[in-house]
Order: C-alpha cells, then sequence, then structure tokens
C-alpha cells in the first residue's frame, strides 16, 4: 500500500524509510488512509514483526502531526442519550384510547339524544371562529366510517404504546390530546370557511412529534456527526410525508400542524427533563384530566347543536 505524492526524494525508492506508527494490520489500514487523505507517501510493510506505516524523513514530522490529531480525535468520549426506563401501562393507556374512539363511534352511529354528533363535533373554521372551541376536541374523536375508524386505531394504538412506554400512560394520552386540540384549534383559525374534518390523525400525528421532537432534542447536545443529531426529527417528518399527505381528502394541515405542536411538546419535555416524576399519581391525574377534558367539549358540543354535517 502506498501513494506517491509529494517532493521528488520522497518518491525515490532508494530514500530511507521511517517507521512512524506501528500496529496490527487494521490499524496500519485505518491511519494510512490519514496520511492519505492529506497527501502524505507512505508505504504499509512489516516491521519488526510487526506491521508499520514507513515514510521518508522529510515528511516525517508532518506525518506524526497528523496522525497524533487523528489520534486524539479518536479519544473523545461522545456523550450517549440519557438512558430511559419504560413506563409500565402503556398497553392499557392504547386500551382507554381505543374504548373513547369506539364509544364516540358508536354514539355517533346511533344518533344518541338525538343529535348529529358528526355535524355538531366535526372541525369547522367558521363555527372554531366563533367561539366554539370544543371542535378541536370532539373532531379528534370522530370518523367518517369504519376504515376511517380502523386506520387511526391501528396506527394510535401503535405510536400511542411507545409514548406511554417513555413518558408514562397517562402523561403520554393527555400530551397526545393537547398537541391534537392545539394543531385542530390552529387548523380552524387559518383554513377556508368550507372546510370540515374528523379523526383521530391529528393527535396520532402528533404523537408521532411528541417523541421525535423529544429524541431531537436529547440528542441535539451530543458531540455527533449532524445526521445522527438530528435523525429523529427527518425520521419523523419522513413519516409525516408518507402517511400523512397522501388522499384526495387528506387533512394535510391539520396532520402538519398536529405534528409540529407535538413536536414542539417534545422539544420542551426533553429539555426541562420530564417526566421528573416516576409516581402513579402523576399518571392517574393527566390520564383522568384528558378524559374530563374529552368530556367537557363534547358536553359544550351538545349543548350547541349544529345542522347536518
Amino acid at each position: 500500500m502506498g501513494i506517491a505524492a509529494g517532493p521528488e526524494d520522497i518518491d525515490d525508492p532508494q530514500a530511507e524509510r521511517v517507521a512512524v506508527f506501528q500496529g496490527s494490520r487494521p490499524a496500519c489500514c485505518e491511519y494510512g488512509l490519514v496520511l492519505e487523505a492529506k497527501g502524505l507517501a507512505y508505504d504499509l510493510a512489516e516491521h519488526d514483526g510487526g506491521w508499520a506505516l514507513l515514510v521518508a524523513p522529510v515528511i516525517l514530522e508532518s506525518a506524526r502531526d497528523e496522525l497524533a490529531r487523528y489520534a486524539a480525535e479518536r479519544r473523545v468520549v461522545r456523550d450517549a442519550p440519557a438512558a430511559i426506563i419504560p413506563f409500565e401501562g402503556a398497553v392499557a393507556g392504547a386500551g382507554v384510547y381505543s374504548l373513547v374512539l369506539l364509544l364516540v363511534a358508536y354514539c355517533a352511529g346511533i344518533q344518541l339524544f338525538g343529535f348529529d354528533w358528526l355535524a355538531t363535533g366535526a372541525l369547522q373554521p367558521r363555527a372554531g371562529g366563533g367561539g366554539e372551541w370544543w371542535r378541536a376536541v370532539t373532531a379528534l374523536t370522530l370518523h367518517l366510517d369504519q376504515a376511517h375508524l380502523l386506520s387511526n386505531l391501528l396506527f394510535g394504538v401503535g405510536i400511542g404504546i411507545l409514548a406511554g412506554r417513555v413518558f408514562g400512560p397517562g402523561l403520554a394520552w393527555a400530551s397526545i390530546l393537547g398537541a391534537g386540540t392545539l394543531g385542530n384549534y390552529m387548523d380552524m383559525l387559518v383554513s377556508p370557511s368550507n372546510h370540515r374534518a374528523v379523526g383521530a390523525s391529528t393527535a396520532v400525528f402528533a404523537a408521532l412529534g411528541l417523541l421525535a421532537g423529544f429524541a431531537w432534542r436529547q440528542r441535539l447536545p451530543l458531540r455527533e456527526r449532524f445526521r445522527y443529531r438530528w435523525a429523529p426529527l427527518f425520521a419523523g417528518v419522513c413519516l409525516l410525508a408518507f402517511l400523512g399527505a397522501g388522499g384526495e381528502h387528506v387533512d394535510v394541515l391539520g396532520h402538519a400542524l398536529g405534528f409540529a405542536a407535538g413536536t414542539a411538546l417534545g422539544w420542551i419535555y426533553a429539555r426541562a427533563g420530564v417526566p421528573r416524576s416516576r409516581g402513579n399519581r402523576l399518571q392517574a391525574a393527566a390520564g383522568a384530566g384528558a378524559l374530563l377534558f374529552i368530556a367537557a367539549a363534547w358536553f359544550c358540543a351538545l349543548r350547541h347543536p349544529a345542522a347536518a354535517f
């Protein structure tokens, strides 16, 4: 192995060669790449029962300096993201999510209390701008048909279990609901007046953003390559584009806003060290608060029934 570069006396096969590095053959090949990258000629040869990189005396100091720099860089201790101890109860939290969606689907299907639940709870910019804030919540629990419901159940359960293991089931689903509601409310403020939307997908993408933002912030301070530190965010955006931007009737803006709200919340959680407590009280309080918030939103919605969807 070797390269031809530098003055003629360096390339002279009769010139004396000096060992600048000794070790195993793989180690010599690795360090030889450093010299090659800097345009320093060398030879790989057997030396004193092992292997060595041989260079001309005229470039010995330069070669030693480059190899010393590389060795110092390799000795830098790289931090690792904080270890995550998974919470228990993530599956139970996803089960509650499923029950809520199925219960609302049943009530809407039989038009309980004589109300058109779809019209009463759907996302409508004009109504939202008129103060009907609860539509940002109720729309997350409604679906147009069985296929729509099933897709959000499957994806939501999967991503929700992951979030529940990271943050705890109660805090995870309360955060997902909060980010999804914020995404829906922003959607109501900026969408045209004829826009209508229902579905838990905004909350599902908020859950994806929650995990992506959390992992992104945890890796950001590490002394690693740019691609490694930003990989969680890139992965989340790719999943958003792949799963949340297709179809004629897909609320792309709602998905993007939900993901953005979740990402911001996940970033804040990682920055603040949330969750700080692994106690059951926090999880129970957060989960109960999320259920009460949904119940309160539907109470307000049913007090202000709307025309057909």
